[in-house]
């Protein structure tokens, strides 16, 4: 009897342990967020310029309360376009060198920084799109000017610490905007 107790409860254990599985490492994965397809509408908030926006942003004043600096906000995504500009009056050079030192302060974060140069004869419009990569403040700059009287910038901020591998669905959608904001805006009062 007693070598039966003890066969049943080592094939009991035995029967147990064999259930378990080895232990196998969880594949990296991304968040599947998806948005709303973009919806563009031509805003005039009274500058020198106009463009369009996608339904999902909402205009803000700046925070610096500069006329016609804004913000873009993206509240779905936590995430905003601060949009700066500035007249030229003989000073063209040194707003280029600003815009362009700005992506290069995130060098540090980031693993990849490329910049496409942008040009609209039709609107006149030239400048810079800076896609930047890795685990930087901002994931994407821009400027635009017309050489003579405008000058434009912009660029993505995110309301939270850099973590590049959370972002990347909203980082992209919002370059998208950028990217047509850029293919929209005109210049008011052109000479």
């Amino acid at each position: 009897m007693r070598r039966l107790i003890l066969a049943f409860l080592g094939t009991l254990i035995l029967v147990l342990s064999a259930c378990k599985e080895d232990p196998k490492p969880k594949p990296k994965g991304f968040l599947a967020l998806e948005y709303p397809e973009a919806k563009y509408r031509r805003v005039d908030i009274g500058c020198p310029y106009t463009f369009e926006k996608n339904d999902l942003a909402e205009i803000v004043p700046s925070r610096n309360r500069i006329p016609c600096w804004i913000d873009l906000e993206y509240k779905s995504m936590n995430g905003t376009i601060f949009i700066t500009y500035q007249p030229v009056n003989n000073n063209l050079d040194s707003l280029l060198r600003d815009a362009q030192k700005l992506p290069l302060q995130h060098t540090i974060k980031a693993d990849v920084i490329e910049g496409d140069i942008y040009t609209n004869e039709f609107n006149d419009t030239y400048g810079m799109f800076y896609e930047v990569d890795g685990n930087a403040a901002s994931q994407a700059q821009f400027y635009l000017t017309d050489s003579t009287d405008h000058f434009l910038t912009g660029s993505v901020y995110f309301n939270s610490l850099p973590n590049f591998d959370s972002i990347v669905p909203a980082a992209d959608y919002l370059k998208k905007d950028i990217r047509h904001l850029m293919e929209s805006l005109k210049w008011q009062n052109r000479n």
